[in-house]
This record gives C-alpha cells, structure tokens and sequence, in this order.
C-alpha cells in the first residue's frame, strides 16, 4: 500500500560534496543548494510525459534572466 503525498517532503542530499535540499510534494519536485532559493523544478506531469528537457531548457533560461 502507498500513501499519498499531502504534505510536502524534504529530504537533504550531498552531490559532489555539496549539500542540495530535496522537497518532493503534489505538483513536482524541487533541488537546491541548500541555504539558496533558487533551484531546479520538475512538475510530475513534465516528467511523466517525457518533457524533461523542455522543463530543464525552461529553468535553465529563467536562472539566466534572474542572474
């Protein structure tokens, strides 16, 4: 039996020595370096539909516009 994601989940992960904070919830997932903002979103949809290069494309042109 699984139980359904109601409430968001945030998990910590080291990637290459560094520390990212993982928050998995209803609509997606989100990875930052933690004790940053800005980070990588995946709504489930994209993912479930094979658009993760154009959600990747989308979030990698929105970090260069925020600076």
């Amino acid at each position: 039996m699984t139980t359904t994601l109601d409430k968001s989940l945030r998990r910590e992960v080291e990637v290459a020595g560094q520390p990212y904070t993982v928050v998995l919830d209803a609509t997606g997932l989100k990875i930052t370096r933690k004790a940053h903002r800005k980070g990588i979103e995946l709504k489930w949809t994209d993912l479930i539909h094979g658009n993760t290069a154009a959600a990747n494309a989308l979030n990698a042109s929105q970090e260069d516009e925020r600076g």
